[in-house]
């Protein structure tokens, strides 16, 4: 058996070392092909000495330079790059098979949609990819023949739902909806009214998943939930009204498709990515991920009931973005990671995050997205909006 050449976009993260994890459980399979990091590089050189990567891709020359000064022992035979075209270039490449992408936020747009267009295996974990390019991902991703596999737990498990050869359709293969599980996060039950004095080591601090900061920030908001939803209708091809979210707290029911005939199929599994990872990695073959089988004994009772707008406004601005459609999905990620930055550094209200948004949202017209420059372009146009609010709010 070939070796598949894996690019890792974002090897430092959570999803990064769990994808690791995985491949090293099976390195007759798996061959690390290309690691990336924007700044975290003695994690990345220790990643490199274990797996000895063709290439290596940092942010600047200056930590390309120290990254090879780690290497020159450790790793010798990986080439160093920097910059955000070699984040392009190593998921394009042609030596590469199959790319995880899992860099945070609007940075991991390019090198995402490069892959797409190289025609890629892409295990997507970074939902803002879509979020933001919507369409133009999609047609990038047929026109290439590209394999487009969900990574974020919801959406593998909507996919694992879905009948053989679905091809974005909902009411061709008889699906009534599809039905995204959240946890609630750690505010689930606290007095909305005390939400307003927050703070970023309660916000991360969640009870389920261990994930970074802005991801954990988004899920106490329920942003993350409003960005799956919007990946949800780009990857399904569901109507707003199609998607639905249900709280679940205890995290085991990843998500659901519910079908015409009244049947509704869930994915079920502890809380742990390297189970989608593996998914991702072996599709549609079955490998070991390393997470133990869910024991449904040791658990008294399932809950799920429908999210609280007024707990979580950030979810009801998600879905106006997508009814709304155009660039105010694009608004409202970069908007958000504004704010969620900011108030990670304690510049902003947990509460205010949902203001900011918005209040881009409303100020900033609605403009065409047709291409990667004129994403980039609005997104940049949302965070200076953004970081002027936020400025004001603050004097």
């Amino acid at each position: 058996m070939l070796k598949q050449q894996i690019c890792i976009l974002g090897a430092t993260g959570s999803i990064g070392v769990s994808t690791l994890d995985v491949i090293a459980r099976h390195p007759e399979r798996y061959q690390v092909f290309a690691l990336t990091a924007h700044t975290q590089i003695e994690k990345l050189a220790q990643q490199c000495a274990a797996f000895h990567p063709a290439y290596a891709v940092v942010a600047t020359a200056e930590l390309a330079q120290e990254l090879e000064k780690h290497l020159l022992q450790a790793s010798p035979k990986t080439t160093v790059l920097y910059g955000p075209q070699a984040l392009c270039e190593v998921a394009s490449a042609d030596e590469c098979d199959v790319v995880m992408a899992a860099i945070v936020g609007a940075a991991g747009l390019p090198a995402s949609l490069a892959a797409a267009r190289a025609g890629k295996r892409i295990l997507l974990a970074n939902k803002e990819a879509l979020v933001m390019s919507g369409q133009l991902f999609i047609d990038a991703v047929q026109r290439s023949g590209a394999n487009l596999l969900p990574i974020d737990s919801e959406h593998n498990a909507i996919f694992q739902c879905l009948p053989a050869g679905f091809q974005r359709n909902l009411a061709d293969s008889g699906i009534s909806k599809i039905i995204l599980t959240a946890s609630g996060g750690p505010f689930l039950n606290r007095d909305v009214a005390s939400l307003h004095d927050v703070t970023p080591e309660q916000a991360i601090a969640h009870p389920n998943w261990v994930m970074g900061r802005k991801i954990s920030v988004d899920s106490a908001s329920m942003m993350n939930k409003g960005l799956e939803v919007i990946e949800a209708h780009w990857l399904f091809g569901a109507a707003p009204d199609k998607i639905e979210v249900l709280i679940h707290p205890q995290s085991l029911v990843h998500s659901m498709v519910s079908y015409e005939d009244g049947s509704l199929l869930a994915q079920l599994g502890n809380p742990d990515m390297r189970t989608p990872i593996a998914y991702g990695l072996a599709y549609p073959e079955r490998i070991a991920s390393g997470v133990e089988a869910l024991d449904l004994s040791k658990f008294l009772q399932l809950n799920f009931h429908q999210p609280d707008f007024q707990r979580f406004p950030c979810l009801r601005l998600a879905y106006e973005a997508l009814r709304a459609g155009a660039s105010a999905p694009v608004v409202l990620n970069a908007v958000n990671e504004v704010a969620v930055d900011a108030f990670l550094n304690s510049a902003l209200g947990f509460m205010q995050i949902e203001a900011v948004i918005a209040y881009a949202l409303e100020k900033i017209p609605m403009q065409a997205t047709n291409t990667l420059e004129s994403i980039l372009e609005i997104d940049a146009e949302a965070r200076q909006v953004a970081q002027r609010y936020i400025s004001q709010l603050r004097h």
